[in-house]
Formats: C-alpha cells, structure tokens, sequence
C-alpha cells in the first residue's frame, strides 16, 4: 500500500521557540494554550516566525452500505446528496463560518448515491470511488483497491491545493451513516469496546441506539479487529473517512498546518496515525466533540483541543470555528514586542 515520508517535527528547536516565547511582553505562560500553538507552528514551519496562508477546508461526502440495510441513522440517506448541493450554494454551516474565517471551500464527492452531472457543477470535485461502500455486516465496506485509490486521490487533491500557496488545512466529511465507521475505527485503534465508542449520530432515540450498538458490535465480531490498519479501514470506512485519512498524510508530508474537527476526522486521524505516526506532528485539534466517543480519541492521542463548545455537526465547522484562535497565536508571536525591544523589565531576570 501507498507509504508516505513524513518528517517528523525537530524538537530540539523548542529550545529556541521557548526563549522567544518567553521574552515577549507578558509573564511566562500567561497566554495559556496560545503559546502552545505558536509553538507548534514555529515546529511545523521550521522558523520563528510562522505565516498561515490561504487557509483551505475541503469536505469530502460519501455513502455508506449499511444505511441501506440497517437503520443505524436517523436521516435517510438522500440526505447525503441533499447536502452536497446545499454545500455547494452556499447555505450550510461549514459555508457561513468559512466565509466568516476567510477560507478556501471545496466539496469533493468521494463516494456519494447519486449521479452528479459534473458538466453543470463545476464547484464539485468528481472524485467517486463507487455509489456507497458496501454493507460491512456483509461484506468488507470496500477492496483494497478501492481503500488506496481513495488514499492516492485525496493525495492529489491536496497537492494542488498546496501548490496554490495554501499552507494549513483541514477537512470536512459529510455521509449518512458515517458516524458507525468511525464508531468501528475507533474501537479497532484503540480497543476501547465498541459499545462505548457508539454515540447518537445526529440524534438516535434509546431504542435505536442500542440497535446501533447491536448490529455494529456484530459487525465487528463477523469481520474481527486488525493490527493492519489498511485492512480495519477496507473493513468498516467509508470512502469519505478514506479520503481524509490519505489527505492528513499528504498534507503532513507537504509540512501543513492541519486542522483537525471533530469525530469523524479524528477517525481519519486515527488510522493515519497509524499508518505514519509522525502525521501527529503536523496536527492542531480544533475542538472536542459532544458525540461521546471523541473525548476517548483525543485522550488516546493525548491531545488538547482548542475549544469545547459542544459542538457535533461535523463538516468541519469545529476547525473554521477554531481558526481565529490558532491566527491569534501567530500574531501574537510575530507581533508582540519582546522585553528588550519595549524597553521593558523582564520580571524573569
């Protein structure tokens, strides 16, 4: 399968960063967790004066098998294709608060029911692996095949966004049923059992929750959990959760700023960590989601998020949401004055 070179982030410039941090204008770690991000870019970018350009979100939708056999969602699936299109006009959320936040917006279809006529929706990337994964309680929800085209096209798309000058990134997913792959991922990775992993999705009664937890767990037990993740994502992924999982490596092997969302993308993250540990260096966690199983992912990757606004739409609105936060970490450690060129007293000496 496709191997990616990452170069993990050079710790012993930390030194350097630190000293820099620290004689700003302000006593030691005052500004909190926005000196842990400037830190952070100062690592990604190599230099001590990190530049955030053209701030990208691309938001992959594909279908999932399972829906149509099991209702392990509250929406149906035409719900999928609904979005695309209202992606594309303009009128969802992760639209509003990119417009807000002065980023780049692009809908790729990796895997959607429905037959898009590309010719007339030039704003859709046509990236369709197939029309849906297949149903996992029956099958694996894709070949091998399938799982590295997935990895290869998200590649691409990325490179040509880097190629563009964009230098921080992050994704967004829309697909009915998403929520049960991640489910299914996020046990595989980290074992925790899948009945503790399985929250509502966009908002299962009681009764369907536990049918989800049932037809998922037996899901798990037909197809068993790997040490490979290559063969855990052909198994239980969806071709969306794919594409973002391959677009994680490549824009950490470009040297991006990442942005991670909520559940879902960090699914993605998951079986990318896996597949090149030093993916993580690239990684900035916008948020913790209230699906209940995300708060388990970020402390198995030990990983601080930026807020925590209860936020579980996906999309990626938790990452455009976060942005202003992470560019307030670059100002302030590109902008500040340091004790010395203030003429200022530096407490610490």
């Amino acid at each position: 399968m496709k191997t990616f070179n990452i170069t993990p982030t050079n710790k012993e410039f930390i030194t350097k960063i630190s000293h820099k941090i620290n004689n700003l204008t302000k006593p030691i770690g005052s500004l909190g967790t926005l000196e842990i991000i400037a830190q952070k870019l100062c690592l990604i970018q190599e230099t001590l004066s990190p530049k955030l350009t053209k701030p990208t979100m691309v938001v992959f939708a594909g279908d999932h098998g399972i829906v149509n056999n099991h209702p392990v969602s509250s929406c149906p699936q035409e719900v999928t294709p609904q979005m695309v299109f209202n992606f594309l006009a303009g009128g969802a959320g992760i639209n509003v608060f990119c417009k807000q936040h002065g980023f780049n917006l692009s809908v790729v279809d990796a895997g959607v029911n429905f037959d898009f006529n590309y010719d007339e929706i030039p704003n859709l990337i046509n990236a369709k692996i197939a029309k849906g994964t297949k149903d996992y309680t029956l099958e694996p929800a894709m070949t091998e095949e399938q799982c590295k085209k997935a990895f290869e096209t998200s590649g691409e798309i990325i490179t040509q966004k880097f190629n563009t000058g964009c230098n921080v990134i992050s994704f967004g997913e829309m697909g009915i049923g998403n929520t049960s792959s991640s489910s299914l991922l996020m046990s595989c990775v980290t074992k925790i059992p899948i009945e503790n992993c399985i929250g509502r999705g966009a908002g299962l009664t009681d009764e369907a929750l536990q049918n989800k937890i049932n037809v998922l767990s037996n899901a798990q037990k037909t197809h068993g959990i790997s040490e490979n993740p290559w063969v855990n994502m052909q198994n239980f992924g969806g071709f969306e959760i794919a594409m973002m999982a391959g677009a994680m490596l490549k824009a950490a092997e470009l040297k991006m700023v990442v942005l991670i969302d909520g559940f879902i993308a960090t699914s993605a993250l998951l079986i990318a960590q896996q597949i090149n540990k030093n993916v993580l260096d690239y990684c900035l966690f916008s948020h913790v989601s209230n699906e209940q199983g995300h708060i388990k992912m970020l402390e198995f990757l030990n990983a601080t998020p930026v807020l925590h606004l209860a936020l579980r739409l996906g999309e990626g609105t938790g990452a455009a949401i976060a942005y202003p936060i992470i560019q307030s970490a670059e100002i302030m450690i590109n902008q500040m004055a340091s004790f010395e060129s203030a003429g200022v007293v530096n407490p610490a000496e």
